[in-house]
C-alpha cells in the first residue's frame, strides 16, 4: 500500500499518438496508467492502475477495433503477494517474489479476429543493428504487424522526454525516423500505419 515497482515512463508517447489518431479522424480509445497528462477530450479514456487492470481493459476494447497500438511501458512482473499493510524496513536486504504479468500485445495479436497490432520495443542496445535485431525478434515472436523500437539508454529521447527517435519495423522492411518531437513523430506514425491498414484491407 506504500511502495510499488514501476519505471519512469511518462506516457507522453502514448498520449501524443492518441492526439494524432484523433486528428486523423479515428474513433480513439485511450487506456492509461497513472500519468500527469490531460487526455484528449475527443477520445474515450479508461484509467487503470495496474498491469492486470490494463490487460483486462485492453482485451475488452481490442475485440472490436481495427487498430491496436501497445505503447504503454507495462511492467513485466508484479509482486507475488500484495500486502495490506506497509512492509517495514528491518534487515539490510530484502527479497521479493515476483510473478510474470500477462503480455497484453501478444494476447491481442493472438485474438481470432485480431486488429492490426502495433507494439513498442524500449531497448538498451549497443548498436542500431542490435536494436533492429531485438525488435524484429519481438515482432516475430509476438506475431505483430508492426513494431516501433527506440533506444531508452539515450537520455534525450524516450522515457520522460518530449522527443523520440525510432526504428519502424515490419516483416519486410525497416525505417529509421530521426529525433523529433513526439507530437510530430506520432503524426508520421499514424500516417504510416494508416497506409499499411489500407493495404491490408485491400488484400482481405
Amino acid at each position: 500500500p506504500v511502495r510499488y515497482i514501476s519505471n519512469n515512463s511518462s506516457g507522453k508517447m502514448g498520449y501524443a499518438l492518441v492526439e494524432a489518431a484523433v486528428e486523423a479522424g479515428a474513433e480513439t480509445v485511450l487506456i492509461s496508467g497513472p500519468v500527469n497528462i490531460s487526455p484528449s477530450k475527443r477520445a474515450k479514456t479508461i484509467y487503470v492502475k495496474s498491469a492486470k487492470e490494463m490487460h483486462v481493459a485492453a482485451m475488452k476494447e481490442a475485440t472490436d477495433c481495427q487498430l491496436f497500438i501497445a505503447c504503454a511501458a507495462v511492467a513485466d512482473y508484479r509482486p507475488k503477494q500484495k500486502l495490506k499493510q506497509k512492509l517495514k524496513k528491518t534487515d539490510t536486504s530484502m527479497n521479493i517474489d515476483l510473478i510474470k504479468n500477462s503480455d497484453i500485445v501478444t494476447d491481442v495479436a493472438a485474438l481470432s479476429n485480431s486488429p492490426f497490432t502495433v507494439g513498442f520495443a524500449a531497448e538498451t542496445p549497443e548498436t542500431t543493428d542490435c536494436l533492429e535485431k531485438l525488435a524484429r525478434e519481438k515482432l516475430q515472436r509476438k506475431k505483430l504487424d508492426l513494431i516501433i523500437a527506440n533506444d531508452v539508454s539515450i537520455p534525450a529521447i524516450g522515457f520522460d522526454s518530449d522527443y523520440n527517435a525510432v526504428l519502424v519495423i515490419d516483416h519486410d522492411s525497416s525505417e529509421m525516423i530521426a529525433k523529433t518531437s513526439k507530437t510530430i513523430l506520432s503524426r508520421q506514425l499514424i500516417v504510416k500505419i494508416s497506409q499499411m491498414l489500407k493495404i491490408k484491407n485491400k488484400a482481405l
